[in-house]
């Protein structure tokens, strides 16, 4: 790999327990109001859901990934497997067909690039728990499965001495023992309010809460102090799945072997170069142009 960068050692690995979807995009100059119809520019369908985006981007970042997630026996299921194969995420036996329509996200995006979404979880509400062997050295989950199975499977794991990573998106209320099973907590500014704050995490056992605050960079928060590190520059077209980018590349670089600091500033990297793509799959980038950004880019000030 470029730029100095450990490549990971036979044992490292990431597991993702999540979501996966097809994407519905739709762009337009604004979001429409409440109430209100606006004409759309244009219309795309992508390969999406958080479990598979953070699957592709941590095995884009160079870590062997599997994908654990539910799909239908339809097309799409059929497709969002195909995606995954081609990006390196191994799903033998660890993804399953569910009697469910696959899973879909309902994207709006206005001309500057800013998204909201609306997610039918379809077959992703099918996902058991897996407490059995995992495989792999970190773990990673979001919201868009039961957070019952969530729970669960982060206990198993916490057993086994995997690392667990939780990104509680979207924002729900979750229960403490799961916050209590978590190494790292990565949510956005809006996420850790409803968590109860930074220092409410870390009082129940939290390692490590990583803070993404879009444009302003990310905020690092452990036992030894809180820090930032600024976003890198480029020009966004669409931040559909920067923040799954961020989650994925972060994990990625953990179980390679980065210090968190270091695991940071990639993650913020590939998460910066997402945003600069259509899509949400499509635009999570190889780690060679990760590497590329960070020897040549600029952050903000």
């Amino acid at each position: 790999m470029t730029g100095g960068r450990p490549r990971p050692d036979a044992t490292a690995g990431v597991v993702v327990l999540g979501s996966a979807n097809l994407d519905l995009v739709a762009t337009a100059e604004r979001h429409p109001m409440p109430g209100e119809t606006v004409l759309g520019l244009s219309f795309a369908e992508h390969p999406g859901g958080k479990g598979l985006n953070q699957a592709v981007a941590a095995a884009r970042s160079g870590a062997t990934t599997k994908l654990v997630a539910a799909v239908g026996t339809d097309p799409a299921g059929g497709t969002l497997l195909d995606v995954a194969a081609a990006a390196g995420v191994l799903i033998d036996d660890c993804v399953r067909r569910a009697d469910h329509p696959t899973g879909r996200a309902l994207i709006a995006v206005d001309r500057h690039g800013e998204n909201s979404i609306v997610v039918v979880p379809g077959a992703n509400a099918t996902m058991p728990a897996m407490t059995g062997e995992l495989g792999g050295t970190v773990l990673l989950a979001q919201l868009e499965v039961p957070i019952e199975s969530v729970a669960a499977t982060f206990a198993a794991a916490r057993r086994r001495g995997l690392t667990t990573v939780l990104n509680p998106a979207p924002a729900a209320a979750i229960p403490e023992d799961l916050l209590g099973d978590c190494d790292i907590v990565v949510p956005n500014q809006h996420e850790v309010d409803r968590l109860g704050g930074v220092q409410h995490l870390l009082d129940l056992g939290v390692s490590a809460v990583i803070v993404t605050l879009g444009a302003d960079g990310v905020l690092v928060a452990d036992r030894s102090g809180r820090r930032i590190h600024p976003a890198w520059e480029v020009d966004p077209v669409d931040t559909t799945g920067a923040g799954d980018t961020f989650c994925g590349a972060l994990a990625a670089r953990i179980a390679m072997g980065d210090p968190l600091s270091a695991a940071v500033d990639w993650a913020a990297a590939a998460a910066a170069l997402s945003t600069t793509i259509d899509g949400a799959v499509p635009s999570i980038p190889t780690a060679e142009a990760v590497d590329h950004l960070i020897a040549t880019g600029r952050r903000r000030a």
